[in-house]
């Protein structure tokens, strides 16, 4: 049964997307892991880059992107012709074991998702809204993977920035979160919202039929420069030291590499296209430490 990973941060711009695919891309190319990438983040950056742009526009045209999954699930359609199977793109960028889930830049109507859910409250015996509404985030992505998760070892949702209907979702549908930051102090307060949203998101659900149990894997800093030896990093480490245990915090971090950007332009994760840089070392020794964290979870 697959582990459930959800690559999330509520500040943008810390380097989520790029852990999330590399990191999937050295579970399956480097430690024979079987991993499904579920893009759930509108603005498609995990799926374009593991597929080229034109890919993409062919796999929409068909509709076989996470869109279809959440229209049928917001909007049940018995004639409904796809399932997750039909929609998932195996062998990504030439790798065994590493599959997408593509995402999709119009995700799901908010109107129809209120009035689905405005429905089944007025339809119980004691219309709840606030219930109704928990029980629908909680079960979303959970319901939607469930067919698939005999056939991976690691299912990792890139989550959006924020903290809408999905990303909540996917926190819920996840065994384990991993929290991408950049050394800026600016992006510990992503950071400590997160963890605050997560306590919330707990406690919303804890008198459900099946309560969220969720763990931080660690705290990652990605394109890191200055040798991490530089004031802000102190600085940040300092704060981060106040919330975190060391345990909590990866002791490999992700150096500033220009090839990992560059890598985006190919439309591959850079421990593909050049993975003889310092990030893509980098990339598989944190993936050795991930596989480590997770194992010491049981």
């Amino acid at each position: 049964m697959a582990k459930i990973i959800s690559t999330v941060n509520m500040k943008g711009g810390v380097g989520k997307t790029t852990l999330t695919v590399n990191l999937a891309t050295c579970l399956a190319k480097y430690f024979q892991k079987r991993v499904l990438v579920l893009d759930l983040d509108s603005q498609i950056s995990a799926t374009l880059s593991l597929m080229a742009p034109h890919e993409f526009a062919g796999i929409r045209k068909k509709g076989k992107t996470l869109s279809y999954l959440l229209g049928n699930a917001i909007q049940p359609n018995p004639y409904s012709k796809l399932d997750i199977f039909d929609i998932i793109c195996p062998e990504i960028c030439g790798i065994e074991g590493l599959e997408l889930l593509p995402g999709d830049i119009e995700l799901y109507d908010e109107y129809l998702v209120s009035e689905k859910l405005h429905q089944a409250a007025i339809a119980t015996e004691n219309p709840n809204f606030e219930t109704v509404w928990n029980k629908f985030e909680g079960t979303l992505i959970k319901e939607m993977l469930a067919p698939v998760l005999e056939e991976y070892d690691f299912v990792i949702l890139d989550c959006a920035p924020g903290y809408n209907l999905l990303t909540r979702s996917g926190i819920a549908a996840s065994d384990f979160y991993l929290l991408p930051a950049r050394p800026e102090p600016l992006s510990v307060v992503g950071m400590q919202l997160l963890e605050r949203r997560i306590e919330k998101l707990k406690e919303s659900h804890k008198a459900s039929d099946d309560p969220l149990n969720i763990n931080l894997i660690g705290v990652v800093f990605i394109l890191s420069g200055g040798g991490l030896m530089s004031r802000y990093y102190n600085q940040v480490m300092r704060r981060v030291q106040t919330d975190f245990t060391p345990g909590q915090v990866f002791q490999q971090s992700i150096p500033m590499d220009v090839n990992v950007a560059k890598a985006v332009d190919s439309f591959m994760p850079v421990v593909t296209s050049m993975p003889n840089t310092a990030g893509s070392k980098a990339f598989i020794k944190l993936t050795q430490e991930f596989l480590q964290k997770v194992e010491a979870f049981g």
